[in-house]
């Protein structure tokens, strides 16, 4: 069976935040920095971090030790470059190089849909996360029609990624010790707040 292919943005990187990507993810940044509250010195991860836009500005309202992942080299290069001060790495969201429960918040913003394996996934969020730790996904909100037609188009296209409903993220990740906290949207974007028990 041919391998799913993924989106790539190592050659949009350098002009990721003022282009379009960049644009149409400013609505997912705010639902992130108005929900997330981190209390001084925890420890927070991005996993799927490209330029770091999120933990940038997250660190312009709180005081914690970031840390962020992503498979592409060059959107890393960015993230360095605004977030010199945090352990900024490359590798994938199933395999990352950190002790088990060393994170108090993980957060995944416009990232879930294009993961490729969300069981291995939730596995290492359950892992990296501590008991009563929070994780934050903030990804698409799109109507009935329109996630099933993105979706069979990206199946059939054997494209990585799926759209999943705030009540489908929860249970997915539910098997793994989670429950969901709350979940919150505007227009296109969702938050999904889940809590490790």
């Amino acid at each position: 069976m041919n391998k799913k292919k993924d989106f790539k943005f190592d050659k949009l990187a350098e002009n990721y935040d003022e282009g379009f990507e960049g644009r149409f993810s400013e609505r997912f940044y705010d639902l992130i920095t108005e929900n997330v509250t981190i209390e001084k010195d925890m420890n927070v991860l991005d996993m799927g971090c490209g330029t770091g836009t999120v933990l940038r500005r997250l660190a312009d309202k709180y005081s914690f030790f970031g840390h962020g992942i992503d498979a592409e080299e060059k959107m890393l290069e960015q993230a360095r470059r605004k977030c010199p001060d945090m352990q900024i790495f490359c590798c994938s969201c199933d395999s990352v190089p950190f002790d088990d429960g060393s994170f108090d918040i993980v957060i995944a913003c416009m990232a879930y849909h294009h993961f490729p394996d969300k069981d291995s996934f939730s596995k290492e969020c359950s892992r990296l996360l501590r008991s009563g730790g929070r994780l934050y996904i903030a990804d698409p909100r799109l109507p009935l029609p329109v996630r099933k037609a993105l979706n069979t188009a990206l199946e059939i296209h054997r494209i990585n990624g799926r759209v999943y409903t705030a009540d489908e993220m929860a249970e997915n990740f539910s098997q793994y010790g989670f429950e969901k906290v709350y979940d919150n949207h505007e227009a296109y974007a969702q938050l999904v707040c889940l809590e490790k028990k």
